[in-house]
């Protein structure tokens, strides 16, 4: 699932590119917030953020994900690159479906 839909902007070791995509690798705003992660790749990103001191600017459009795709790739990025290690399941990517349509 990474290498399909995330590694062209996020690169392959989860790096990104510098001033253009963020890294995913020891990622200050990833491992910030995990819904906040659920959330940007349920309803995707637009809009200036800081992940490591660097400020991006940049889209990251919805991508067409199952519920059990997001867990995956959230866990796996998780993981990977001295990230948190945290996991993400399927029950908390729908709950976060529930409070976007209870709040929006």
């Amino acid at each position: 699932i990474y290498n399909a839909n995330c590694s062209a902007c996020h690169m392959k070791e989860g790096q990104g590119v510098p001033n253009v995509f963020p890294p995913l690798g020891k990622s200050d705003y990833l491992n910030a917030d995990k819904n906040r992660a659920i959330n940007i790749l349920l309803n995707g990103l637009n809009g200036e953020i800081t992940v490591n001191g660097s400020k991006y600017n940049n889209v990251m459009p919805h991508l067409e994900l199952t519920d059990d795709d997001i867990a995956s790739v959230l866990t796996y990025v998780y993981s990977k690159w001295e990230n948190k290690g945290l996991e993400v399941n399927v029950d908390e990517v729908k709950k976060n479906k529930k409070w976007k349509l209870y709040f929006y």
